[in-house]
């Protein structure tokens, strides 16, 4: 199978041109502030200094042209628990359906990430994405929509393929995550730096056939947490390159990443941590199958797993192992062997 073999796989045409169009007018209104969830940037938050509470979903600053508001973001992360449209997509049926082939059935969706890449912005050195979120057995992937036709020009993202085999590397210094149970394993620096003569991953891509990921508006490209990747600086100067990016892992893995905070007061808190293990799976929401670990609800209400009984989420589960299972007193019983069948 290409998931395994190379770490990612292309899967052309899954969301439809309408839904893809509905998704791109929505962050056209985001880029340029005009979404009614939108709130008004102060000073600092404008510098980035707001003194460690959650940062409020905002608009561009005012005094910018439109053309400059278009490229004021980047990228801004977990929209789903803010808006229904995002929450629609990280629970999309046909990206869920190629999830529980990959990584399920059980499935967790944990991040959205919404990127936009404006001409002239920069791309993303090597990374793995194991290294930012931890789950443990370590089952994430991700899901990345093309919202814009990317290529070569505007940035589209790069692979290491066959690098899924390579373990985490931790970071030197710094925050990060990484197989430091392993004796023999190097720390690295610089990781998702753009300067390859900075980031010591790109020793480790160097070893291995680096592949562009040309995608369509519509297409969904799914790799694993391990699989070494980057995108490059979008060269053009009239193209955007926007994507819609979801990170799930099995929902029976464990993982302290991402706790759903609140504000109180003057603090960012949780009450979906639990206090002795820090685990914070309660914050993620179970998008397919069954769990026996705590799971979020959408906030929005969107169809999956999670708005299911138990009861429905345990007798599908079992139809899953009857199938899967069938019946053991025949074929699946022990038998001796017959060594003049030429089949299996």
């Amino acid at each position: 199978m290409r998931f395994r073999r190379e770490g990612f796989l292309l899967v052309p045409g899954l969301v439809s041109a309408a839904e893809v169009e509905s998704l791109r007018h929505h962050t056209e209104l985001l880029m340029q502030g005009n979404l009614p969830e939108q709130q008004e940037t102060t000073a600092a938050e404008d510098r980035g200094d707001t003194g460690g509470a959650m940062q409020k979903f905002q608009r561009p600053p005012e005094n910018l042209s439109p053309e400059e508001k278009a490229l004021y973001w980047l990228r801004i992360h977990m929209l789903h628990r803010q808006l229904a449209i995002h929450e629609q997509f990280l629970l999309h049926p046909r990206v869920l359906d190629v999830l529980e082939c990959l990584i399920g059935p059980d499935v967790m969706a944990m991040q959205s990430m919404m990127f936009f890449k404006g001409p002239g912005k920069a791309g993303q050195g090597w990374h793995q994405d194991s290294y930012y979120i931890p789950t443990h057995p370590d089952s994430l992937c991700g899901a990345w929509l093309a919202l814009d036709d990317c290529d070569e020009y505007n940035g589209a993202m790069w692979f290491a393929q066959g690098s899924q085999v390579e373990p985490v590397y931790p970071p030197s210094e710094g925050d990060g995550f990484g197989d430091v149970q392993l004796g023999d394993i190097h720390k690295v620096a610089g990781v998702s730096k753009d300067d390859d003569s900075q980031n010591d991953l790109a020793k480790i891509a160097d070893r291995y056939p680096q592949v562009l990921a040309k995608a369509r508006a519509g297409d969904v490209v799914f790799f694993g947490g391990h699989v070494l990747h980057r995108s490059k600086r979008n060269n053009t100067t009239d193209r955007f390159r926007r994507s819609f990016v979801g990170h799930y892992a099995n929902a029976r893995s464990f993982t302290q990443w991402g706790a759903d905070e609140a504000i109180r007061g003057d603090k960012s808190i949780s009450d979906k941590v639990d206090p002795i293990t820090k685990m914070t799976n309660g914050s993620h929401i179970l998008a397919r199958g069954d769990t026996h670990l705590p799971f979020a609800k959408p906030r929005f209400g969107t169809k999956c797993a999670a708005m299911l009984s138990a009861e429905e989420r345990r007798c599908n589960s079992a139809a899953l192992a009857s199938m899967m299972m069938g019946d053991m007193s025949s074929d699946m019983g022990a038998k001796p062997a017959q060594t003049d069948r030429e089949d299996d």
